[in-house]
């Protein structure tokens, strides 16, 4: 009986723990595997879930957090900064000027000095040398009067000294040139203030001789000399003169005035720039003048023009006339033409380092009765120097 009971309770336990395993395990489940982030993936009769709703918890979320979030703000671009302004340019002192460029006066004067001691040493000095001189002169644009009268001079010293050394000839010669250049009239530019204004310059001269150029070396040098200046650009019949002068100006601190018309009247720019001195209490007011007009007579009526206009605000301190040494007669032919309208005070020789002959300083200084001031002995910004006599001699005759 017990046995029986036994029996019976191992069946049912049998029985039971089957059909439990049966009924637990859901229908169609087959097995399972992991996806690729590591959660199981049910398959069978049950819908399986996907990779991208497993991950939607954290990829998406994150994905959709960058998505929304704020853009970082864009960097603005660095603003140009402002080009940076020249810095001043400092001129040396106008003195000592042309002993510095005496070697470059003594080369492009050698042919002259050394062509007159070659003929001066000859033993024997007969009509035909003499002749020789002169014409050498003359070649030299010292002019006809000029050098017959040098000639004669130089006869007459001979016949009384007799016998030469060549530092006899070259003395004698020095002396005498020396006498033909030096003037009574002072080569000093009036550029002091007085009665409260400043000093006024007047630059005249042809086109093409340098006289925008001088212009603007004048007032380099006079800023190198401790003077400030002002510039008026009443050159208003050439486009690109006030732009030179402005430039000239810019580089050296000086202002610049003039007119923003084509073709303005040169008179009132110049007035204007006197104006602006006075106001500014420069030192010194430069004015470029005109050079070229439909008619000679229309150039020297502005000219005359532009110094009555001036005068009416102060006086004109100085004219200056500027021409090219290497034009020779012409250039004088060109002085006498301004010397008739405006009151020239000092001449400016340019170009005095190229192929110039330099009898043309005793040439201008006899036909006008005014100085070489200054003279221009090469292109450089500080070329422009104050004429000295002796460096002049001394450069033509090699010493």
């Amino acid at each position: 009986m017990i046995a029986y009971i036994i029996l019976i309770v191992v069946v049912a336990v049998l029985l039971i723990g089957v059909g439990g395993t049966m009924f637990l395990r859901p229908r169609g489940m087959h097995g399972v595997r992991r996806s690729r982030n590591g959660a199981l993936d049910m398959t069978g009769s049950q819908t399986a879930v996907k990779d991208d709703d497993i991950e939607t918890g954290g990829g998406t979320a994150t994905a959709t957090a960058t998505a929304t979030a704020p853009a970082p703000p864009a960097q603005r671009p660095a603003e140009p900064s402002a080009p940076a302004r020249p810095s001043l340019e400092k001129p040396p002192p106008s003195a000592g000027r042309m002993v510095r460029l005496r070697a470059r006066l003594a080369r492009s004067q050698s042919g002259f000095g050394s062509a007159l001691l070659s003929l001066l040493s000859r033993d024997r000095l007969d009509d035909d040398t003499w002749d020789e001189i002169e014409e050498v002169l003359i070649t030299a644009d010292v002019g006809v009067t000029p050098a017959r009268q040098i000639v004669s001079d130089l006869r007459m010293k001979v016949k009384v000294e007799g016998t030469r050394t060549p530092d006899d000839v070259r003395e004698m010669l020095r002396t005498e040139l020396l006498e033909q250049v030096e003037t009574t009239a002072s080569r000093a530019l009036r550029t002091q203030r007085h009665e409260g204004r400043p000093a006024v310059i007047l630059v005249v001269g042809v086109n093409g001789t340098g006289k925008t150029t001088t212009c603007g070396k004048l007032a380099r040098s006079l800023v190198g000399d401790g003077e400030t200046v002002v510039l008026g650009a009443a050159d208003t019949f050439r486009a690109a003169a006030a732009d030179q002068l402005q430039t000239w100006g810019e580089r050296v601190g000086a202002q610049t005035v003039r007119s923003d018309k084509d073709q303005a009247d040169p008179a009132s720019v110049a007035f204007d720039a006197v104006s602006t001195g006075i106001e500014q209490e420069a030192d010194v007011v430069l004015i470029d003048t005109a050079g070229r007009l439909h008619t000679k007579n229309d150039l020297m009526d502005e000219l005359g023009k532009v110094k009555r206009v001036v005068e009416k605000r102060t006086s004109v301190d100085e004219v200056l006339l500027v021409l090219d040494a290497t034009t020779g007669q012409n250039g004088l032919r060109q002085a006498r033409v301004f010397a008739e309208v405006v009151d020239v005070t000092g001449i400016v020789l340019t170009k005095l380092d190229g192929t110039a002959k330099g009898g043309i300083v005793i040439a201008v200084q006899r036909e006008l009765g005014v100085p070489v001031k200054l003279v221009g002995l090469g292109e450089g910004p500080d070329d422009l120097a104050p004429f000295d006599p002796v460096t002049f001699v001394d450069a033509i005759l090699g010493g």
